[in-house]
C-alpha cells in the first residue's frame, strides 16, 4: 500500500486581514500532475456547530487556473475577522480526482 498524501496543504493554516485581497497559489506535485479538471471552493466554518457554508460567491473573484503543477486560486478578499474559513481546491489528473484544502483564518 502507498504512503498516504496528506490532504491538508503543508502551510495552513494562512491569515488574512479583512481589508486584505490575496491570490494564493499551492503546488500539485505532492498529488499528481498534468492536471485536467480544476474547481476551487472557500467555505466559512462555525466552531458552534461544526458546520460549513460556501461563501464562495462573496470571497472569491476569478478563475482557479493551473499551468504545470501550480494551481492559482481566484483572488480571495472581503473575509471577517475572527472567522476560521477552508478553501478546498478539486482536480483531476490520470483518472484519479484530489481534493487538498487550507484553512485560513479572518484577522481584523
Amino acid at each position: 500500500m502507498a504512503t498516504p498524501i496528506r490532504r491538508e496543504v503543508v502551510e495552513s493554516p494562512l491569515f488574512q486581514g479583512a481589508d486584505e485581497t490575496i491570490v494564493y497559489k499551492i503546488t500539485t506535485t505532492p498529488w499528481a500532475s498534468n492536471i485536467t479538471t480544476l474547481s476551487s471552493k472557500i467555505y466559512s466554518y462555525s466552531f458552534a456547530d461544526g458546520s460549513y457554508t460556501d461563501v464562495t460567491s462573496a470571497n472569491m473573484t476569478g478563475s482557479t487556473t493551473s499551468s504545470g503543477d501550480v494551481v492559482t486560486l481566484p483572488a480571495i478578499a472581503g473575509l471577517s475577522a475572527n472567522i476560521r474559513y477552508r478553501v478546498e481546491v478539486k482536480f483531476s489528473s490520470s483518472g484519479n480526482t484530489f481534493e487538498p484544502y487550507f484553512w485560513i483564518y479572518g484577522q481584523r
